[in-house]
């Protein structure tokens, strides 16, 4: 096993050496764009560990982790487009840096090169690859459709809003770590348990990360911080404010998520306000820190040495350390 920011420069080093040097120029240069943008490589980080995890050296992983990493960043550029943000990783998104065409037929291509990285499998792994690829990806369309539908609706129930969360994010988390599993060639029931343990910590992410839009900086955020208030989403710190808050409060949170502002400063520190007189940030923490202890009990179940449960559980701890 390797640390994790080996696998980080592993990863990158691959990545850097894939020719997407092609034409037309306007079509492959968005998609080299969005992938040296960086990030942590969470995904791709969590393949090559995963496949490591069972005995696997992680360089036959590489292939599968490239299409995580491909995959995700494509559904980051139409996601920037539904959502009509301004900044990706502190950078300016694909769209606004080209147009909303660009955008589309760029991540669409995006898609068809995630699932051409497969074919260096053989028949056997490459099918389970791709069947696992497809379940998930049509996941995370249905888990964006509802992030969509969320925000006109005012009847948002809890376990609705963990669902979509589970699909637009968590599957694809798990997907990434059960990719390592199947290049691996490991048992079902311990593909099926880092499938499992990466949906809790897929779910603890995204949880942070709705928190971290609300109270983080914006310089070490990566993204524009109050975004899904400005988009009136009904987030996990909303819907628990609304349970909580006082009757006035509960009014007030009702009418400011009823508005399109041209500014919205004014909007984004009342919001936060009530999340914070609600008790709302720190129930969410709560949450946060209890789907990450169900992806450590997982650990527990896994037919893997000591030592490497350890590895997954530094790398889970590791990643519930992103501060505000």
């Amino acid at each position: 096993m390797h640390s994790i920011s080996q696998y980080q420069d592993f990863f990158i080093h691959y990545l850097e050496n894939q020719s997407i040097d092609k034409e037309p120029k306007n079509l492959y240069e968005p998609v080299r764009y969005i992938l040296g943008l960086g990030g942590k490589r969470m995904r791709p980080i969590l393949t090559l560990m995963s496949a490591e995890v069972f005995n696997t050296y992680y360089q036959k992983a590489l292939p599968a982790a490239m299409a995580v990493e491909v995959f995700h960043n494509f559904s980051l550029v139409h996601d920037d487009i539904m959502d009509d943000a301004p900044l990706r990783r502190g950078n300016i998104t694909v769209h606004e840096k080209w147009n909303i065409n660009t955008g589309i037929l760029s991540g669409d291509a995006m898609l068809i090169l995630a699932y051409q990285y497969f074919e260096q499998y053989e028949p056997i792994i490459f099918k389970d690859l791709a069947k696992l690829f497809s379940k998930t990806a049509l996941e995370v369309c249905e888990g964006q459709q509802w992030d969509v539908d969320f925000e006109t609706r005012t009847d948002v129930t809890i376990a609705e809003y963990l669902k979509m969360i589970e699909y637009k994010t968590a599957v694809l988390v798990a997907a990434a770590m059960k990719m390592g599993a199947i290049v691996a060639q490991t048992t079902e029931e311990n593909a099926d348990l880092i499938y499992e343990f990466g949906l809790n910590l897929g779910l603890a992410f995204q949880l942070q990360d709705d928190f971290l839009d609300a109270f983080g900086n914006p310089e070490t955020f990566g993204k524009q911080v109050g975004g899904d208030i400005i988009e009136n989403k009904k987030t996990y710190l909303y819907l628990k404010a609304m349970a909580f808050a006082n009757t006035e409060d509960k009014a007030q949170l009702t009418h400011l998520f009823a508005q399109q502002l041209n500014d919205s400063t004014a909007k984004i520190e009342q919001v936060k306000a009530i999340f914070i007189r609600s008790g709302a940030d720190k129930i969410t923490q709560e949450a946060i820190e209890e789907h990450t202890l169900k992806a450590f009990e997982t650990l527990n179940k896994m037919n893997i040495e000591n030592d490497k449960k350890e590895i997954l559980r530094s790398f889970g701890e590791n990643l519930m350390k992103r501060k505000a």
